[in-house]
């Protein structure tokens, strides 16, 4: 156990640091007030929020050896793990869109991403993620559980609550399927179909992949996750891909995005001899 909390936290620390960075650059370097930089500051943001939701009690309940957790605090954690998982999709589609239009359709790009467009875009996106999640919460409100009952897993999410609950949650898998389903695919033709257009039109395709790189991991996570019916030959992997969802995915994505970004290094060396420049004349 010591192991995984010093794994834990080490992941979670570095998923704080790298993504406050971006979001810092973002908001202080003029260079980057764009709205593929402000799409990202939002990832950014989305991130931490993301892994702060499971992370922190991973880690407690590895110190402390605790196994129990009240029933309406597992409701909640579902219910903010969910708001930011579903909006994450929807918010790569946004970044896809701005991709899209500034590669094919380059004179418009101004006008059709303008900053008021860009705040209704990530504005739908938060009250989408909010929306999904709400629904499948509320859901949850009409079963009782077996408090007795164990969940194999680090942290609440919905495939566990309905092993250990006392009443028939075949609606709620119903209604995670169809709304998963509908939204998900959506999400991902959202994504995806921007890039047939890019790849059609440019060459310089490797500057591309790592966005579909994102896409294709978080989906991966969370289509064995939600969609894949789960055994007790396949708890230990479970826990893995929950692990990767709620722990490795915002990780990735500062990653992805900042080291092969050469506008964002840039930003950070500016900042870093800004800084070492206020120390000098200090």
């Amino acid at each position: 156990m010591n192991a995984l909390f010093g794994l834990f936290l080490l992941i979670y620390l570095m998923t704080l640091t790298t993504n406050l960075l971006i979001f810092f650059l973002v908001l202080t370097d003029y260079h980057l007030h764009n709205p593929m930089y402000f799409f990202l500051a939002n990832l950014a943001s989305l991130d931490m929020a993301y892994s702060s939701v499971t992370a922190p009690r991973m880690l407690y309940d590895l110190v402390t050896k605790s196994r129990s957790i009240s029933i309406p605090a597992c409701i909640a954690q579902v219910f903010f793990y969910l708001y930011f998982a579903c909006s994450e999709p929807f918010l790569l589609s946004a970044m896809s869109y701005d991709r899209y239009i500034a590669i094919c359709r380059p004179l418009h790009y101004k006008l059709m991403m303008s900053w008021r467009v860009c705040a209704r875009m990530v504005s739908m996106v938060w009250v989408v993620g909010c929306s999904v999640s709400l629904v499948y919460t509320l859901l949850l409100l009409r079963l009782s559980f077996c408090r007795t009952s164990s969940i194999h897993n680090f942290f609440c999410d919905l495939p566990h609550l309905y092993q250990i609950t006392c009443t028939d949650p075949f609606i709620n898998m119903v209604v995670l399927f169809l709304v998963g389903a509908t939204f998900g695919l959506g999400a991902f033709l959202l994504n995806f179909l921007p890039y047939v257009y890019i790849l059609s039109t440019i060459l310089r395709i490797h500057n591309k992949t790592a966005h579909l790189t994102v896409v294709f991991i978080f989906y991966g996570s969370i289509i064995f996750i939600y969609f894949v019916p789960t055994s007790s030959n396949m708890v230990n992997l479970n826990k893995l891909f929950s692990v990767i969802s709620a722990l490795i995915n915002p990780l990735l994505n500062p990653l992805i995005y900042s080291l092969r970004n050469k506008d964002l290094m840039e930003a950070l060396r500016r900042s870093y001899y800004h800084l070492k420049s206020i120390q000098v004349s200090c």
